[in-house]
């Protein structure tokens, strides 16, 4: 059938004459009955279709995810935090919730480093692997701040592009103005943005964080262990937050887990030990072997 063809088969809008009934709508311009419940099976195979044909367009052929909390922030701006919180401490050194305030200020300057570990990681991969015709390994994060900004952030530097799968929440939260747009969505279902982090995943990558980062975390160790996934590289990056954050050890002890499931993943301190453990994964092989 030739484009002409499709074009003339294509549904028409016309507008529905004033005083008509909502039933003389077409059905896909009808949006009160699109949010209908009995349409929710609809909504999450548009959901699912609209990212995944976009990217095969766009030639995304396999991604690298990453994980963190959307709190942490760069250093400059965590250590100008802390200065002006100083300041106002110095002035008002009585304030029990000013003085509460800096230490959680502190902790976030302590943190910063993984902003800068998780921005120089995305710029590793992507200069390694991304090249013209092929998109390999792209960075692909939840689109918003943090870790997640710090990841889109590295790859946007080097000029090349990643992926941001942005979700609504009661609280919006805003996608970062690093990734590429053109190939980053936002979902309503949090299970078919999490179809699609490991869809073309061939690379789990974790910086702290919290309930998000943990979900995400468990939810691919467990299709792993599981066989529902193939096994693929799964890096912790911060070995002093995860052996205090989640005792594996303890886990063990208890029978909870197997010896063999502790080898499910690694624990690194930084990018480049990131790196290095993704590529000793695959043996060095290209990653359109790996499929």
């Amino acid at each position: 059938m030739t484009a002409d063809a499709l074009n003339r088969n294509s549904p028409v809008s016309a507008p529905v004459p004033d005083g008509a009934s909502a039933s003389q709508r077409l059905a896909f311009e009808d949006y009160d009955f699109l949010r209908q419940d009995d349409l929710r099976g609809v909504r999450l195979q548009l959901e699912f279709l609209k990212p995944e044909r976009r990217l095969r367009q766009e030639g995304v052929a396999s991604t690298i995810v990453v994980f963190g909390s959307a709190r942490l922030l760069p250093e400059e701006i965590a250590r100008a935090e802390c200065a002006g919180l100083e300041e106002r401490v110095r002035q008002a050194p009585g304030d029990s919730l000013l003085v509460a305030e800096l230490g959680r200020a502190r902790r976030r300057l302590h943190y910063a480093r993984y902003y800068a570990e998780a921005r120089h990681f995305a710029e590793l991969v992507s200069t390694r692997f991304q090249r013209e015709g092929r998109l390999d390994f792209v960075v692909c994060t939840g689109g918003g701040p943090g870790i997640m900004e710090a990841a889109n952030r590295g790859a946007h530097e080097t000029g090349l592009r990643s992926i941001g799968f942005n979700i609504q929440l009661p609280h919006e939260q805003q996608a970062n103005e690093y990734l590429s747009a053109d190939i980053s969505f936002r979902f309503h279902y949090f299970a078919l943005r999490k179809m699609h982090f490991m869809l073309r995943a061939l690379a789990l990558v974790a910086f702290p964080g919290g309930y998000g980062t943990l979900d995400e975390l468990f939810e691919v160790l467990t299709l792993v262990q599981t066989g529902k996934a193939k096994p693929l590289p799964i890096v912790l990056v911060g070995a002093q937050f995860w052996r205090r954050a989640i005792d594996f050890e303890f886990l063990e002890a208890e029978g909870m887990i197997s010896a063999d499931d502790r080898k499910l993943f690694a624990i690194v301190d930084t990018a480049d030990a990131a790196v290095a453990a993704v590529c000793d994964f695959y043996d060095g092989k290209p990653p359109e072997q790996q499929r």
